[in-house]
């Protein structure tokens, strides 16, 4: 959202209120009227330029999702294969270690992209196998807070009479507004994503079909606000210019300011009326006097917008409902509810991290390899060769001692 900046569009709304100010004071000056249209265009062109760059990433964000189901169906599928080839090796008695390995790695790899819970099945009939053996794997999809669905879903299904399949993972979209509408594991479809990991997030930043049939997630969210107040800035907007008089003019304007092309969002395609930029006479500054040199009653009421509330516009739309405050308050808030979901995020990054490494040490400590106790048991059995090697010297220098200087007095 480039806040706070010199080239954000708080900056730019300043600009174009100051040149509103600059146009009551000098209503016949081709300059100030020329400076009111050209930031109007800056307004315009930050406007779409903010909507693209949130469209853009949400694109991007969109394709991801498709990726990651299919990373899901991967892993999926080569767990379900190493545990048939566990389930080869077990019975006869044998630790598969290398193929525990992989499996486990795979395991890692699949809970970062939905939350799991593992289950450790060793069937009824299961020939000879060890005390130590692991058994199979059964991976069951939780919920983020930790519990399971009803009925349980099995990513990967496994029982005490041996492996039942898997349940691939499908991701639908909406057809008319290309939303999220529902993820397909096996034979259920969730249609809300309370699974923690990166397939939820993905779904819940790119947006997703309500079962009301509104839309949600963080993208949407955004785009709509910016939408919402750029529609009900530019609809009022308007209004007030088409009541006023071009300098000279004998009747109201017919004029829109700001245009909107057909079918498309004011943040996406807000422009200033090209009649406007050919010539700036044409904004309706003057009031009840008609266009005459010196009118700015309806200059000062465009300039006034910037302290009129949202709730007091004349043009109020249902989407406009929720816009509470003046077009400067509203966008403030935006970006200030912008900046504590980012600050929040980060912080549960970082809480997230410190458990994750946390667990991984306390995990490593049990299973991997310690370095430093690899590095203490090198010294001590280097020391330990030393000491051997010291004795048995010793003792060759005893043994040469006694067999060749013993019975040599007298010589």
């Amino acid at each position: 959202m480039n806040e706070p900046t010199d080239s954000g569009l708080a900056a730019m709304m300043e600009k174009f209120w100051n040149s509103l100010q600059g146009l009551t004071a000098n209503t016949e000056n081709s300059g100030a009227r020329e400076v009111v249209a050209s930031t109007g265009v800056m307004v315009a062109d930050t406007l779409n330029y903010y909507y693209n760059s949130l469209k853009s990433v949400q694109t991007d964000i969109g394709n991801q999702i498709n990726v990651k189901a299919n990373e899901i169906n991967l892993l999926i599928s080569s767990i379900d294969q190493l545990n048939q080839q566990i389930s080869k090796v077990e019975p006869h008695g044998n630790i598969p270690n290398e193929l525990y390995d992989k499996r486990d790695l795979l395991v890692d790899s699949l809970s970062q992209l939905v939350s799991i819970n593992v289950k450790n099945v060793i069937p009824t009939d299961y020939g000879k196998a060890s005390d130590v053996a692991t058994g199979l794997y059964n991976i069951e999809l939780m919920q983020e807070d930790g519990s399971s669905y009803v009925p349980p879903i099995n990513l990967v299904s496994v029982n005490q009479t041996g492996m039942l399949g898997t349940s691939k993972v499908e991701v639908s979209y909406d057809k008319s507004t290309g939303m999220v509408d529902g993820v397909k594991f096996g034979s259920k479809t969730l249609t809300e994503y309370k699974f923690s990991g990166e397939l939820s997030g993905l779904i819940n930043s790119f947006g997703y079909k309500k079962g009301d049939g509104t839309i949600g997630g963080t993208y949407p969210d955004m785009l709509q606000k910016l939408d919402n107040m750029a529609t009900a800035f530019v609809n009022e907007f308007n209004a007030i210019h088409k009541q006023g008089y071009a300098l000279g003019a004998s009747e109201t304007s017919t004029l829109n300011f700001f245009e909107i092309e057909p079918g498309k969002g004011a943040a996406e395609s807000i422009k200033v009326n090209s009649e406007i930029l050919k010539d700036p006479s044409l904004i309706a500054a003057g009031g009840s006097s008609g266009g005459a040199s010196g009118d700015n009653e309806n200059a000062k009421l465009l300039a006034d917008l910037k302290k009129k509330a949202f709730s007091d516009y004349s043009t109020k739309d249902q989407n406009s409902k929720e816009l509470t405050g003046t077009f400067d308050t509203y966008y403030s808030g935006i970006i200030g509810e912008l900046g504590v979901d980012s600050q929040s995020a980060q912080k549960n990054l970082s809480n997230s991290v410190v458990l994750a490494t946390s667990v991984n040490q306390n995990r490593d400590s049990v299973s991997s390899v310690s370095l430093d106790e690899e590095m203490t048991d090198m010294i001590r059995f280097q020391q330990a060769y030393n000491a051997s090697a010291r004795m048995m010297t010793m003792m060759d220098e005893m043994l040469d001692k006694i067999i060749n200087g013993m019975g040599t007095v007298g010589r």
